[in-house]
């Protein structure tokens, strides 16, 4: 049996959720490597990531480099001394770090890799109307989410789920998988069995999402439309601009259904039937159930239409 020196890197909130198992469980985590405080809300304060106040509240070792190629960060990892790496959405790291400890360095990726690589698994998958997705362990390489694969968990997605509720799901999976791969590498070290990924195949990606690629298209069909707003909430929403007299006024959806039917609006264009609002796509419409208008906060779009009143030029763009 292995006695393990563990060194967890994360930073978001899904990345406690593992830590918090690995506590859990009685591993020895002997560090705990996250990003610095940043400012935030419109006092600017400096404040700490999610599992900053986590290790501060289970009295675990804190650091927080700039540069993890940095010898001050290269001295860290020396005092820290561990023999295993966890990463849980952290950035990518230099060899040095990454090839550090004699068990190497695992990270726990939000896809059934080689699928979904990339910085937004979880939304990537909602969005292109996946019916089942889950978790992987790999042991990192020199490349993006390509490592020797160790385990993975899966789990299926309803075509009603938003993102959010399948990241709430993956959480608690992805806390198993991690604490099971602690227990293989515990019982084999380096030597654990594990799955090579294919590098001949393309796979589906997993992009940085953009303000260009949450942006709604309503050209597109209503499905298609449908599937990037579950897929874009509660964070950050697909958007799309109101038009009406000269003004361009951010609107953003958190849900909505969709219809397939014949019409002749033009994409973009709407009607207001029974207190519902129908944006017209390419094949049927979008029927938005909650949405934010740009200057006013959070409502149903019932509240909105009680409340405000459309130009008669108004068009979603």
């Amino acid at each position: 049996m292995n006695q393990l020196r563990i060194c967890f890197m994360g930073t978001p909130d899904f990345a406690v959720a593992i830590l918090q198992d690995i506590i859990k469980h009685k591993f020895n985590v002997v560090g705990v490597v996250t990003a610095p405080d940043k400012p935030a809300g419109r006092g600017r304060k400096l404040k700490a990531s999610a599992i900053k106040d986590f290790a501060v509240k289970n009295n675990l070792k804190i650091y927080q480099p700039t540069n993890l190629k940095s010898e001050s960060f290269e001295a860290q990892l020396k005092e820290m001394n561990p023999n295993l790496i966890v990463v849980v959405a952290f950035r990518m790291l230099p060899k040095k770090v990454w090839s550090f400890p004699s068990f190497g360095t695992f990270n726990l990726h939000a896809s059934l890799l080689p699928a979904y690589r990339g910085a937004a698994p979880i939304h990537w998958a909602v969005i292109n109307n996946e019916v089942e997705t889950g978790v992987t362990t790999f042991f990192i390489d020199d490349k993006i989410d390509t490592g020797e694969i160790i385990l993975n968990k899966s789990t299926p997605i309803k075509s009603s789920e938003t993102t959010g509720e399948v990241y709430n799901r993956l959480m608690e999976i992805g806390g198993q998988a991690v604490t099971e791969t602690l227990q293989l590498i515990q019982a084999r070290g380096r030597e654990v069995d594990t799955t090579a990924q294919d590098q001949t195949i393309k796979h589906k990606e997993a992009p940085k999402l953009t303000k260009e690629n949450t942006r709604i298209n309503w050209n597109n069909t209503s499905e298609k439309v449908y599937h990037l707003i579950r897929g874009l909430s509660p964070f950050p929403l697909a958007w799309t601009y109101l038009q009406e007299n000269d003004k361009n006024l951010v609107c953003k959806f958190y849900t909505a259904e969709y219809s397939l039917e014949e019409h002749n609006l033009s994409p973009g264009a709407f009607k207001i039937e029974n207190k519902q609002l129908y944006i017209a796509c390419q094949k049927g419409f979008i029927i938005p159930k909650e949405i934010k208008l740009e200057g006013r906060k959070k409502m149903s779009t019932i509240d909105l239409l009680n409340g405000y009143a459309f130009a008669d030029n108004a068009q979603f763009n």
